[in-house]
């Protein structure tokens, strides 16, 4: 005995809402978008033409889409059709993949992702499912919507741009040399300006405009065919010269392009060459691509940015930034991996924003293993006499303060260096282990007391039972975030192209992460509905109930 089943009866078509259960997450994206302040979608207003989408029932199909892995504007658009989801979410509109693909990169799409991670935030908090005293930061590199060979390197145009001015200029000599052109003023006796080359392209096409009218106005044929001679090589100077120029503004243009990076793609100029690990060797391939950091507490991101830097180094100051005036939260704790110990971090985290610091500085476990804490040789556990300001090497010599000294870095932060040099090294016993610089010089060993002074604090930190709990908690919080954009979601490579688009899709993608991560908690939603069941009837059919 089957059951009933019957493809010719007609029947009436049910309310979808009834056939999606409480527990998915269309109804989380739902009741989040419902929940945010109605003046952040002024934006979307049209002032003119004809009426558009609505920018919540936008926003909802792009959650939902990408929650389902779903990132291409033709699958969302083929999923309005298919999916009851989108089809609720929708109310049975077809925006199309080009209005799609539009609304995702609209300028107004920033102010609407931020206000919806401060509101999924807020209620986090309200129904304690996140702790709100730290934030643990971490990054990635996602790829970029560009082919792979259109990358442009700075030292190629360092290269290039070297041979071409050399070119130009003993070009220009040349035809000053051979009387074609007259020699110009210049400010100084450096390369050639693109103006310069500019004027002396114009004075070459005067000079073959000249020898043209003199073969014209003449009808001798001995003095025509060496006047053409004469204007054959002055068109190759004026070809060469335009060849200059177009090489000098394209070099100009590309390195406005590549601001203060080391390269770009042609395809996507916001994205920078990294190496990204591919596979599970981490064989780094170079791609074009974007350093994405996050902020999370309890595997929920709470707030991100994307940045040119292939490392995480110089990324924090940035990005805290972001947290504190964008995102509107910046906690107590600050924690993070190894990448980010630096003392310009340790400094900002302290002194800009007062907060701090759970970041281990790169030689951090190295110093907690046996074999370091027992060695003898190393400079960290020689005696240190903070009166004389003078260190005892093992062998009992002294290394006196012999001067201080201040190194910049690229990005002009000054650090101070005390240097300490042996008095004797002469037939030292030790020589062989300590020293590692020329047999015929003293030990010389530079300490930086600024970064000494967070080193300990950071040790302190970490080595107490809170901090040990807090810095364990950021391996099983963040790096199961990436595994959830990644992995789970399959969200591995841009759709869209240019900073800002990129910006608003990652915005896409990890609140898709958070509303899949929500609907999957063993507590009761907490977006809760605002409305009834006999308020939503009232909304969609006032007609109805208005007597």
């Amino acid at each position: 005995m089957y059951k009933n089943y019957n493809m010719n009866q007609i029947t009436l078509p049910l309310e979808t809402e009834i056939l999606i259960p409480d527990s998915d997450i269309s109804k989380a994206v739902h009741t989040l978008v419902e929940s945010m302040p109605e003046d952040v979608f002024d934006g979307f207003r049209p002032s003119q033409g004809a009426s558009s989408y609505h920018p919540k029932m936008m926003l909802k199909i792009l959650l939902c889409a990408y929650s389902q892995s779903a990132f291409s504007g033709r699958k969302i658009e083929a999923l309005l059709q298919d999916s009851i989801r989108m089809m609720w979410l929708a109310q049975n509109q077809t925006p199309s993949y080009r209005t799609i693909n539009r609304f995702r990169a609209h300028p107004k799409m920033a102010a609407l992702l931020q206000s919806a991670f401060i509101q999924f935030r807020t209620q986090l908090e309200s129904n304690g499912l996140i702790e709100s005293d730290a934030i643990f930061i971490d990054g990635t590199k996602i790829e970029a919507n560009a082919n792979k060979y259109t990358f442009v390197f700075r030292k190629n145009i360092d290269r290039h741009e070297a041979a071409l001015l050399e070119k130009s200029k003993a070009k220009y000599e040349a035809l000053v040399e051979s009387e074609v052109i007259p020699e110009m003023i210049r400010e100084s006796e450096g390369p050639l300006t693109a103006s310069e080359l500019a004027h002396i392209h114009t004075q070459l096409i005067e000079s073959e405009t000249g020898l043209t009218e003199q073969i014209n106005g003449t009808e001798d044929m001995p003095t025509r065919k060496a006047i053409r001679s004469e204007r054959s090589e002055i068109r190759k100077s004026k070809k060469a010269m335009k060849d200059y120029l177009d090489r000098r503004l394209n070099y100009q243009r590309q390195r406005s392009l590549m601001g203060d990076r080391n390269s770009y793609s042609k395809t996507d100029t916001d994205a920078t060459f990294m190496r990204m690990k591919d596979d599970h060797m981490q064989n780094g391939q170079l791609k074009s691509g974007y350093n994405l950091q996050i902020a999370t507490n309890n595997q929920f991101v709470l707030g991100y940015d994307i940045y040119w830097n292939p490392t995480d180094t110089r990324t924090l100051d940035p990005f805290l930034h972001t947290m504190q005036h964008t995102f509107q939260h910046l906690p107590e704790y600050i924690v993070a991996d190894g990448g980010y110990g630096s003392e310009f971090n340790y400094e900002c985290v302290a002194d800009k924003y007062e907060r701090e610091a759970l970041i281990p500085y790169n030689t951090y476990y190295k110093e907690q293993k046996k074999r370091y804490k027992t060695d003898a040789i190393h400079p960290n556990h020689w005696e240190y006499n903070e009166i004389d300001d003078y260190y005892v090497c093992p062998n009992n010599h002294r290394l006196p303060l012999k001067r201080h000294t201040t190194r910049t870095d690229t990005y002009g932060y000054q650090r101070v260096f005390k240097i300490y040099e042996c008095e004797d090294c002469r037939d030292c016993p030790l020589m062989a282990l300590c020293k590692t610089s020329a047999p015929d010089q003293p030990k010389r060993i530079q300490k930086n007391m600024n970064l000494e002074y967070f080193k300990a604090q950071v040790t302190q930190t970490l080595s107490s039972p809170e901090g040990r709990r807090r810095y364990a908690q950021r391996k099983i919080d963040v790096e199961t975030t990436f595994g959830n954009l990644k992995a789970n979601l399959g969200f591995t490579r841009m759709s869209v192209r240019g900073k800002d688009p990129v910006r608003n899709e990652l915005g896409i993608a990890l609140m898709a992460v958070n509303l899949r991560k929500l609907v999957r908690q063993p507590v009761l939603s907490i977006l809760k509905q605002s409305q009834n069941g006999l308020d939503i009837l009232k909304s969609r059919c006032p007609s109805r109930f208005s007597y």
